[in-house]
């Protein structure tokens, strides 16, 4: 790493460093994010083959950042292509211009609540991932040997992208939260009835068995609280989680189904010292004061309704982005964009707990105006100074916000998952002086595989 690009890293990682520890930067720091897709058609490359060779992958990378001017490594989610095809997946599919679509699959039957109850992680090795993944759904034999396969083409992929990312970062001067301090989630009615029940079945479900999904619910709580926990919590790091059905939810069954879970979850997380990064998908206006019970410093970022309104609500308390229209990118003009820009900063920046984000990332380059995203952020960068740097947020240590849930959350247990703890009764290390060490391995290697099939997931 040059000198130039260490100074600006350390200049970056201060911003949100200050952001996330309740202190007023010296400017507003900027996370946007620049899908996968985005960079390939930039690029001038084909969608499809290129997400599947991953060649010229750096040039495609390092041509992507003439368009931004992000503090925040711009990287985001990918859904890599191999292992979902290698299991024949009905949930994750490339079409023909080489889009990874998300059709909707009911996976888990009315019948199937009871086992689920029981055990959300067994039910889902036994009868839904093998509905989901067809390849799966075979002979023992055969069902090892295509989960071995997938296994090796996601992590090949993963670690592509991590190697890459990791030599981007340092290159280019970004601000990354520190390894190993970054998680996804999902909150357990989401998990519910985004992918297992599917939107239909929910709704019936909600008629039908109502205890059956707060049963559900529940059971599933330990299992998010696993998936949310990092190896390195950090305060600089985050579990991401993206809000799907509650804004489709009549107000009552979001207080009855949605809310008591979520609320744990997010909660039980900061009390194992992670911050939650929640995406308020769809309009949550009607749910601000709920979001204000989180812990202190929980990061929103919305998609629509009134930014005055939040930050009137939650601006004291939480951190707050979003708003931006990514549409407009596409339909004005470059002074009405950087116009757009000005009225939210004058709504959203006063008193800190800001950073600039649009409304949701640009998925493909046919939604923006290249030009005018890259005018948005670099008016942002030049112009998002504040006079009061250094000033105190928040009126209270971040602990005293936080509910001790945890004592009442049931630790996740599966038959499937296996803490070294049990493994070595059977499986002891060579010597005892090797315990350690093997039982790092060990259990390094059992999160490895959780993560990726809830990822699956």
């Amino acid at each position: 790493m040059s000198e130039a690009m260490k100074k600006l890293q350390e200049e970056r990682t201060q911003l949100f460093t200050d952001l996330y520890t309740g202190t007023i930067p010296k400017r507003i720091p900027i996370s946007a994010a620049l899908p996968l897709e985005l960079r390939i058609e930039y690029a001038g490359k084909d969608l499809g083959r290129t997400q599947w060779t991953r060649e010229d992958m750096l040039d495609i990378y390092e041509k992507s950042f003439e368009l931004t001017a992000s503090d925040a490594y711009p990287s985001s989610f990918a859904t890599y292509p191999a292992h979902h095809h290698l299991l024949g997946s009905r949930s994750f599919m490339m079409g023909s211009k080489g889009i990874i679509q998300h059709p909707e699959v009911s996976a888990m039957q009315p019948e199937d609540y009871d086992d689920f109850i029981a055990s959300p992680y067994d039910c889902l090795m036994e009868k839904i991932f093998p509905r989901i993944y067809p390849v799966l759904d075979t002979d023992p034999v055969s069902r090892s040997l295509a989960l071995a396969k997938a296994t090796k083409a996601y992590f090949e992929y993963a670690d592509f992208y991590a190697g890459l990312d990791a030599q981007l970062i340092d290159k280019y001067g970004f601000f990354a939260p520190p390894a190993g301090s970054g998680s996804g989630g999902t909150t357990p009615f989401d998990l519910l009835s985004d992918i297992l029940r599917g939107f239909k079945g929910i709704t019936m479900d909600i008629k039908r068995c109502p205890e059956k999904i707060l049963a559900a619910c529940d059971a599933i709580l330990p299992l998010s609280i696993k998936k949310g926990t990092p190896a390195k919590p950090s305060p600089l790091g985050a579990n991401f989680i993206a809000l799907h059905m509650a804004t489709y939810l009549r107000t009552k069954d979001f207080e009855k189904y949605y809310w008591p879970t979520f609320y744990k979850l997010v909660h039980g997380l900061a009390e194992k010292g992670q911050t939650c990064l929640i995406f308020c998908e769809d309009n949550w206006m009607r749910y601000l004061d709920y979001l204000y019970e989180l812990p202190q410093g929980t990061r929103f970022y919305f998609e629509y309704g009134d930014p005055r309104l939040v930050k009137e609500k939650l601006g004291k308390k939480h951190i707050i982005s979003g708003f931006y229209p990514i549409t407009y990118l596409k339909t004005a003009t470059k002074e009405q964009c950087i116009d757009k820009a000005k009225e939210l900063i004058d709504i959203l920046a006063p008193g800190g707990n800001y950073f600039f984000n649009f409304d949701k990332s640009p998925y493909s380059l046919n939604t923006i105006n290249p030009e005018n995203y890259k005018a948005v952020l670099e008016y942002v960068r030049d112009n998002g100074t504040y006079e009061n740097a250094g000033q105190q947020v928040w009126d209270k240590p971040k602990e005293d916000t936080i509910d001790n849930v945890l004592a009442d959350i049931p630790e996740f247990r599966s038959k499937y998952y296996t803490p070294y703890d049990t493994f070595k009764q059977n499986h002891p290390a060579p010597r005892a002086d090797l315990d350690d060490v093997v039982g790092q391995k060990m259990q390094q290697y059992e999160d490895m595989l959780f993560h990726m099939l809830m990822m699956m997931c």
